[in-house]
């Protein structure tokens, strides 16, 4: 039997997300239009859906940087070997990840370049250039690009690929009290991102030792907490010291006329939020967008049977449309002729719209409109007299359901253990984080991860909040509380 040109049952998620995750996450990302399979193994393609998505995270955090004196360059996707090996703890850090021009065509390279793993080794050669005085402080700078790191891991979409997009600031301060203000001034931001415009909650600290940005001094975090108890970090803001700025010879002549080194601060974010977007609010009708960052916030689907009724029924539309564009949403009219409103609907939830508005000839005839929310599918009248105040206020109704879900899962997915027997049982049994007083050392940390598979994500800032007084696992001293998961 042959199907209709407009059957859903290809456009549909075929499985739960309660019952098998990875494939209902590799489901939605393919069939809601969100990317698709590169030729090149473990690369992928933004498509058109992602990357306004993205627009939209780089637009909200490019308006607050640059409203904090931080400005856009570009500096160059290919990198000296000689410079990536400067810092050896670094390159030590990236050796593996690193793709490597070795050779063009007829002719071999006089020097192996390095595919940008990330920026620190080519822009602090060109701040030891520019930065002379205190003058020259501090020096904010960010960029907007794409690195490559060669996975050998399996990759997953926007979650892991050799080849992703993110922002990468690199600031240069006068002292460490400016740096250490810089680096959770950025993770505060961050946090108050995701939370207003992703509706994703999240959980800040410091990094172990282990854990930390190869170079860095400490690095600071904001992990998020995915449905199948696994943790996804989402940013990173990183105090490189003046390790670096040794290393590359950054001095400046301070206000007393002695030489000093600059402090150095780096952060980023990266397309893996849509990754965390797509798991933290989707079901299993697709993908859920909150209205702040979703592409189209509505969309408007004419519904009409006879001749007679098309006229008023697109008219009305039309109307409608203009009423919402012109206060400010992104809306769009769904007026194709070769699919059925049935069709329409199942795409549109599969594609996360937050708001479907149907006009029907009966909609019309009683001066109202259908109002479907996505997050609850609840669907209800709304008069022609309340229409735009209830646009707006559907709007706000569903960012701040979609934010306190996830705030409630995440706090009923943190657990205290007090010894490693429970540790165990928790992280098999239930996931999320598991929260237990730690000795600290790199060696039980990397024991915790060889028989586990969970990794220290955060240490909170206060020292003072230990559970035990010894090692959860060691029975050492316990020196900090830690924040255990497994994670993507």
């Amino acid at each position: 039997m042959s199907k209709r040109k407009d059957d859903v049952s290809d456009l549909g998620i075929t499985v739960k997300k309660s019952e098998n995750l990875s494939e209902w996450y590799q489901q939605v990302v393919l069939k809601s239009g969100l990317a698709d399979y590169s030729p090149v193994g473990g690369c992928m393609v933004y498509l058109p859906w992602s990357y306004a998505i993205w627009e939209k995270i780089r637009d909200y955090f490019d308006k607050e940087i640059k409203a904090l004196g931080h400005q856009n360059a570009y500096f160059p996707l290919f990198i000296p070997e000689s410079l990536l090996r400067r810092e050896s703890e670094h390159f030590a850090g990236f050796t593996p990840e690193v793709a490597w021009v070795e050779q063009r065509e007829n002719e071999k390279a006089e020097e192996r370049l390095a595919i940008r793993p990330t920026s620190e080794t080519i822009m602090y050669y060109m701040y030891s250039k520019w930065i002379k005085s205190y003058r020259d402080l501090p020096l904010l700078l960010n960029q907007w690009n794409s690195v490559v790191r060669w996975e050998t891991k399996s990759t997953k979409l926007f979650l892991r690929t050799r080849e992703f997009l993110w922002q990468e600031g690199h600031t240069a301060h006068a002292s460490k009290d400016e740096a250490d203000k810089e680096v959770f001034t950025i993770l505060r931001l961050y946090q108050k991102m995701l939370k207003e415009l992703l509706a994703i909650p999240s959980l800040s600290g410091l990094k172990s030792e282990g854990e930390k940005f190869a170079g860095a001094l400490y690095t600071a975090t904001i992990e998020t907490l995915m449905p199948d108890g696994k943790a996804l970090q989402a940013g990173t803001s990183h105090n490189l010291g003046q390790n670096f700025a040794k290393v590359f010879d950054i001095q400046f002549l301070t206000k007393e006329q002695n030489k000093d080194y600059v402090w150095q601060t780096s952060w980023g974010v990266s397309t893996r939020l849509i990754g965390a977007l797509v798991m933290v609010h989707g079901d299993d009708r697709g993908l859920i967008l909150p209205p702040n960052v979703a592409p189209i916030q509505v969309v408007i689907v004419p519904i009409y049977y006879g001749v007679g009724d098309e006229e008023k029924v697109v008219l009305k539309s039309q109307k409608l449309f203009g009423e919402l564009e012109k206060i400010g949403f992104r809306v769009k009219i769904d007026d194709r002729k070769d699919k059925t409103p049935g069709w329409k609907f199942n795409e549109w939830e599969l594609k996360g719209v937050p708001l479907r508005i149907e006009v029907g000839p009966k909609d019309v005839e009683k001066s109202q409109t259908i109002f479907v929310k996505r997050d609850t599918l609840e669907k209800f009248a709304v008069s022609d007299e309340e229409f735009l105040d209830k646009a707006r206020k559907t709007m706000c109704e569903i960012q701040q359901n979609l934010l306190n879900k996830a705030e409630d899962f995440l706090v009923k997915n943190q657990f205290d253990a007090a010894d490693y027997g429970e540790f165990k049982d928790l992280l098999e049994k239930k996931g999320g984080f598991i929260k237990t007083s730690w000795c600290g050392s790199l060696e039980c940390e990397k024991r915790v991860q060889e028989e586990t598979g969970a990794t220290v994500r955060l240490i909170p800032y206060d020292d003072n909040a230990l559970k035990q007084t010894k090692c959860f696992r060691c029975d050492k001293a316990a020196e900090k509380l830690a924040y255990f998961a497994r994670s993507y």
